[in-house]
């Protein structure tokens, strides 16, 4: 019973019933893409990624890139074939099954939720140290978590939570206006990674470079943190998450068949090229010892060579931009768990459409609470890496699922076709496992936590709530 199948033609059906307005371009999309990926990981893990892998974080950005590049591929045939919210979610529905289904969509809650509340995490250090700046110190009790195990003494980090509640209220408003916010932040973003690249490349000293894998390949314990190229590839794959969030737009865009495919590989593209040309010029230019522990590690890069204006600057820029990450995983959030109350996996209410903003906005205000409370309360690696776990769970289902139905449904239209698919799945499946064994022991403990937690509230509640539990009663 906890495999039934909801075919792709019930989904499409199921959907067009409570639909959400198509209102989202090809350009917007990419936009979307690359406001959601890039953020804390460059601008605030690249000091993390760095202690764990040395120069050699570099190799580290270029294999978790690749792992993403493959499951993009795969999730590209898959949302051009069912352009509605839900992305992994509903991928998953439609082929392994309800029971994986609700796995994937809790274990996302994870990718979207956890990883907005590591942003906005990321976005405070910037905003703190900004403050610090202009002369404005605020206690150490409200800049950190309780549970920040880095910085003892914290209590409630009222800026991270301040960012995730503004978010929220701009979410409920309306797609189409989020999206515009987004786009105008974007470019501010990338001006400024520009003005960093522009600065940094020609300071590289190759010395820097060497050794290039002071802690090795594998992912080694030293000191009580993993180390090594896989560790910090591990950690560093944060950085690509959210270009699937183009994905849980599916149902609010125009012509989904042309342009989620485009929104995907585009935004992940741009965001690769850029991540290696940022972290050869960090690197290169400033010996990787020097940025551990460092909260605003671009900036403070910029402000060491003497730009110290630029720097600030670029400090102020991921002020302005970090939102737009923080916007974007809570969009992809709230859209799945739209769609999982739509199917009758979680209470109705949430699949609420305001009238007005035409946006599930009961959905979206539990979203932003849940994150502006995850985001007090810990610190920036640690949610990370439990935020990986969920995605790189996601990643393998739609991954194995691309090719299932390959299998079982050959012949069904498929507007966009994932090139040697059966390569391609294989790699992003095998890459995604590897990069999981790869993170420390006490994340995936409490992925395997969490996921026996969600299939208890799948047994309790959406087992039975399910309109399939009922079809298969009668």
């Amino acid at each position: 019973m906890v495999w039934r199948i909801k075919t792709l033609d019930d989904i499409l059906l199921h959907a067009e019933q409570k639909s959400l307005k198509r209102s989202l371009g090809a350009f917007q999309l990419m936009m979307l893409g690359v406001g959601a990926i890039i953020g804390t990981g460059i601008f605030v893990l690249t000091a993390v990624g760095a202690e764990r892998a040395g120069p050699g974080l570099m190799l580290s950005f270029v294999i978790a890139g690749a792992v993403c590049a493959f499951a993009a591929l795969a999730y590209a045939e898959l949302a051009a074939m069912v352009p509605v919210a839900g992305s992994a979610y509903t991928y998953s529905y439609a082929v392994m099954g309800e029971l994986i289904a609700w796995l994937v969509g809790w274990n996302l809650i994870l990718e979207y939720a956890v990883s907005a509340s590591a942003v906005a995490v990321g976005w405070s250090g910037y905003m703190g140290g900004f403050l610090a700046s202009i002369g404005v110190h605020l206690p150490h009790a409200l800049q950190y978590g309780a549970f920040d195990f880095h910085h003892p003494g914290g209590g409630v980090n009222v800026l991270a939570m301040g960012s995730v509640l503004a978010v929220t209220g701009l979410l409920v408003v309306g797609t189409k206006e989020s999206a515009i916010v987004n786009s105008i932040l974007v470019a501010v973003k990338l001006v400024a990674l520009g003005a960093f690249i522009f600065l940094a490349l020609p300071k590289i000293d190759m010395t820097n470079f060497s050794p290039f894998m002071p802690y090795g390949f594998g992912s080694t314990e030293v000191d009580g943190v993993n180390r090594g190229v896989m560790a910090a590839a591990a950690l560093i794959f944060f950085a690509y998450v959210g270009f699937d969030a183009v994905s849980t737009a599916a149902e609010e865009t125009k012509n989904p068949n042309r342009n989620v495919p485009l929104g995907l590989i585009g935004s992940l593209a741009i965001c690769t090229v850029v991540y290696l040309l940022v972290t050869a010029g960090a690197i290169g230019s400033t010996p990787f010892q020097k940025l551990v522990g460092n909260n605003e590690p671009l900036a403070w890069i910029l402000r060491n060579m003497g730009h110290v204006t630029v720097g600030n600057l670029v400090a102020l820029a991921a002020i302005f931009a970090l939102p737009t990450v923080v916007m974007m995983m809570m969009y992809g959030q709230s859209r799945i768990f739209f769609v999982m109350a739509r199917d009758g996996l979680l209470p109705r209410v949430f699949s609420k459409v305001h009238p007005r903003f035409h946006t599930p906005h009961v959905i979206t205000i539990v979203t932003g609470v849940l994150v502006a409370l995850i985001a007090g309360f810990f610190s920036v690696d640690e949610i990370a890496e439990l935020s990986n776990t969920g995605t790189l769970f996601a990643f393998i289902a739609v991954a194995i699922g691309v090719m299932v139905l390959r299998a079982l449904q050959p012949n069904r239209p498929r507007p966009f076709r994932c090139p040697a698919v059966w390569v391609v799945g294989t790699l992003a499946a095998l890459g995604c496992a590897y990069l999981f064994i790869s993170l420390p022991s006490i994340a995936q403990y409490r992925f395997l936590l969490w996921t026996l937690l969600g299939a208890v509230v799948y047994a309790l509640y959406g087992y039975r709530a399910s309109p399939m539990h009922k079809r298969h009663k009668k």
